[in-house]
C-alpha cells in the first residue's frame, strides 16, 4: 500500500525531530538514508546539492528539510516537512525547558549535559562523513574534502574562502 508522500514526510521528519540532538545537521545521516536509500526520493548528488544550498542560504540550517519536502511534494511538502521537523521538538523543548530550569544545580542534569556534548559531536561528525561520501565522486574531490577539513581545523582561515576555492575548482572542471 502506497501512502501519501505528505504523510510519509510528516511521519519521518516528526520522528527525526525528536532525535536531532545537536540540531538538524546531526540528523543528516538519517535524512540521507530515508530520502536516498529508503524512499528513493532523490540521488546522492541531489541530496548533497540540497545540503549545500541549505548551508549557503541565510537562516537556520533546518532549511534542508524544507528543500527535501519541496522536492518530494512541492510547496505542500515543504510546509509539511518543516512543520514536522520543528513542531514536535518545539513542544518537547517547551515542557522539558520548564522542568530543566528547576534542577540547574542537580548532579544528574550536569551529567546529562556533559554526556550530550560527545553525542552531538559524534552525530555531526557522522553527518560530515555521509555528505563527503555523497559529494566526493573521485579521488581528487576526496582529497579536496580532506584538505579543506585539515586547513579549516588547523588554521583560522574563514571557511567561506575554502568553499569559494572548491567552487572555483568545480566550475573550472578540476573536480
Amino acid at each position: 500500500m502506497n501512502q501519501s508522500p505528505l504523510i510519509a514526510l510528516f511521519g519521518y521528519f516528526a520522528l527525526l525531530s525528536l532525535f536531532a540532538v545537536g540540531g538538524a545537521n546531526a540528523a543528516i545521516p538519517e535524512m540521507h538514508r530515508i530520502a536516498v536509500e529508503v524512499m528513493h526520493w532523490m540521488s546522492d548528488r541531489q541530496f548533497a546539492d540540497m545540503f549545500a544550498i541549505a548551508q549557503a542560504s541565510p537562516g537556520p540550517n533546518v532549511i534542508i528539510v524544507t528543500l527535501i519536502g519541496y522536492h518530494v511534494a512541492g510547496f505542500a511538502g515543504a510546509a509539511v516537512a518543516t512543520v514536522a521537523m520543528c513542531g514536535p521538538t518545539c513542544v518537547l523543548a517547551f515542557f522539558v525547558g520548564r522542568v530543566w530550569d528547576r534542577f540547574k544545580d542537580a548532579r544528574w542534569r550536569i551529567a546529562i549535559q556533559a554526556g550530550l556534548v560527545p553525542v552531538s559531536l559524534g552525530l555531526i561528525g557522522a553527518s560530515a562523513f555521509v555528505l563527503a561520501r555523497s559529494a566526493d565522486h573521485n579521488v581528487y574531490a576526496g582529497a579536496l574534502t580532506a584538505l579543506t577539513a585539515l586547513v579549516g581545523f588547523a588554521s583560522r582561515l574563514n571557511p567561506l574562502w575554502l568553499f569559494a576555492a572548491g567552487g572555483v575548482l568545480g566550475l573550472t572542471g578540476w573536480l
